[in-house]
């Protein structure tokens, strides 16, 4: 796992940063935040990370979200960037990967773009 899942991988601390009229970022926050849009700046990126946002059962099969319009071997790489941008987590069963957000990461992500009173 790259140091910047580890950073957005835990429960107890939100996967990005305060509001961004907060208070500066420290040069880590920037650093995961920044690794977190670059990931979703990809239309095929951004499409993977709303079908699994959106799959009913809260997490999908690599085998449900694949039409995307690319190759497979295409869909696993821009998969393992969301994943290594702390957006996304994995387990494998069996022969399929399944995927689901990381805990918190929309709540962080929208949190980071509004401004606080």
């Amino acid at each position: 796992m790259s140091k910047l899942a580890q950073l957005a991988d835990t429960a107890s601390v939100p996967p990005c940063c305060p509001s961004l009229t907060d208070r500066e970022l420290t040069d880590e926050e920037a650093e995961v935040t920044a690794a977190m849009f670059k990931a979703l700046g990809d239309p095929v990126r951004l499409r993977l990370f709303s079908k699994v946002a959106t799959h009913p059962e809260g997490e999908a099969c690599v085998c449900d979200i694949a039409d995307v319009g690319v190759s497979q071997p295409t869909v696993s790489h821009h998969l393992k960037k969301l994943r290594e941008a702390g957006l996304l987590l994995s387990e494998r069963r069996g022969t399929w990967v399944y995927y689901r957000l990381a805990p918190s990461v929309l709540a962080a992500l929208s949190g980071f773009l509004t401004a606080r009173d």
